[in-house]
């Protein structure tokens, strides 16, 4: 199959209309495998970890106001919540020939048809997202609201789960150590007065915390209204297409954290309740003891020969509901392996170079901002389900692909077991 005629999202021209007839011939002519162009995202509150193959003369393309781009979803049908963003920031775009189109309006016109019939029924959309999360130092603790507090301002509640992927991680950057949950023994009241005093200087809500070093290749999963500060490795994120959150740290390496990222998911006659404030918090989850055995995401082999490995590197369940799960398949040099999926899935190649099908796939070595790539695909669940082979072409270097997928689509999937 050829690769795009275009480069860059320049010479694209974007399919407003009749999106269902353009994404019907770009599933044709790929197979089932829709092509991604990048979607980059700035932060206004973080230092970028430049680990994310972006130029580093691109690291501020949104402007300086908008903050540098530390971030890079993949697969996403979720706007990203911030102030001043641009009108599809966070959307992730199908490219195909010279015309590009949103995946979220492709989902909306053939639904079943990328998403499966389970998910499209149920969610009436691609109800789930990843990215890579970069950043030179650790982001202020904070929570995402379980599904009761985000319903409150009309949102979604937000799990989320963590994969640190060593090809992304050459350098640990300035922290590599995650602060989560609470520790054991806090009080309601310790971390009242964290919230009371946030104007009176740095309120050390992490004193009240515990800090876990972080390893490269391994993860976490994260349920909704406990607290973490991410540290420093960059980080492969699948989470539920949902971007609230409450930071309640107030000052992060000498840099202040507004009050506003504080209260911005919360109702605004709450915005001064400290009471309300707190109790967002799942407390029973941030004081749990066993925390780490009961988060804690090490790799699990599913599938092994010659050719490949394919590892669970996301996985579980909370409170019975599996949000999401998250694969890495390595093919070996040379070798070749079709896979056969319960569902669709985005991919990113993380190393390597090789073919999906008849589609090219390489992991670029930099990457201008406004280029395209040919590092990330969708595959719809028809063909998932069908079987979509993977070809390593390098004689020398593994390829090695992470894949994610939507909801209670792999029921197989490895559970963590629960302690206390």
């Amino acid at each position: 199959m050829p690769t795009s005629e275009a480069r860059a999202v320049s010479q694209l021209t974007t399919v407003n209309r009749n999106v269902g007839k353009a994404a019907e011939a770009a599933l044709e002519a790929g197979e089932g495998l829709l092509r991604l162009a990048p979607t980059w995202v700035p932060r206004s509150f973080l230092q970028p970890g430049r680990r994310l193959k972006l130029h580093p003369d691109d690291l501020y393309a949104f402007g300086l106001s908008r903050g540098g781009i530390d971030e890079r979803w993949f697969g996403s049908t979720t706007e990203a919540a911030n102030d001043g963003r641009t009108p599809d920031e966070g959307l992730s775009y199908a490219v195909h020939g010279t015309r590009r189109f949103l995946l979220r309006d492709a989902i909306e016109a053939l639904g079943a048809e990328i998403v499966g019939s389970a998910i499209w029924k149920k969610y009436r959309r691609w109800p789930v997202y990843s990215k890579f999360f970069d950043n030179m130092g650790p982001i202020p603790h904070h929570m995402h609201q379980d599904a009761k507090a985000a319903k409150l301002v009309g949102r979604e509640c937000k799990p989320e789960a963590y994969y640190f992927p060593p090809q992304h991680n050459n350098v640990g950057n300035s922290f590599p150590y995650t602060f989560m949950g609470l520790e054991p023994g806090t009080t309601r009241e310790q971390v009242r007065k964290a919230i009371a005093d946030w104007n009176k200087g740095d309120n050390r809500i992490t004193t009240l915390s515990r800090a876990y070093a972080l390893e490269t290749g391994t993860g976490w999963l994260i349920p909704p209204g406990i607290l973490h500060a991410p540290g420093s490795l960059c980080t492969y994120e699948p989470q539920w297409g949902s971007d609230v959150f409450a930071m309640y740290q107030n000052l992060v390496e000498g840099r202040e954290v507004p009050w506003q990222l504080l209260v911005k998911d919360m109702p605004k006659s709450r915005h001064r309740d400290i009471d309300f404030i707190v109790d967002q918090l799942d407390w029973e989850g941030n004081v749990d003891p066993h925390f780490k055995l009961n988060h804690f995401l090490v790799p699990v082999v599913d599938t092994k020969d010659d050719a490949h490995t394919d590892r669970w590197i996301v996985y579980g369940r909370i409170k019975k509901v599996q949000y999401f799960t998250a694969k890495e398949l390595t093919v070996r040099p040379g070798g070749s392996i079709t896979v056969r999926d319960r569902g669709a899935n985005s991919i990113i190649v993380v190393q390597g170079e090789g073919a999906i099908n008849g589609l090219r796939l390489t992991c670029p070595k930099l990457i201008r901002f406004g280029e395209l790539t040919e590092d990330e695909v969708f595959v719809t669940e028809p063909a998932a389900r069908a079987g979509v082979t993977y070809r390593n072409t390098s004689a020398t270097e593994d390829l090695v692909v992470l894949r994610y997928f939507g909801p209670e689509v792999n029921p197989q999937a490895p559970v963590i077991r629960t302690h206390g």
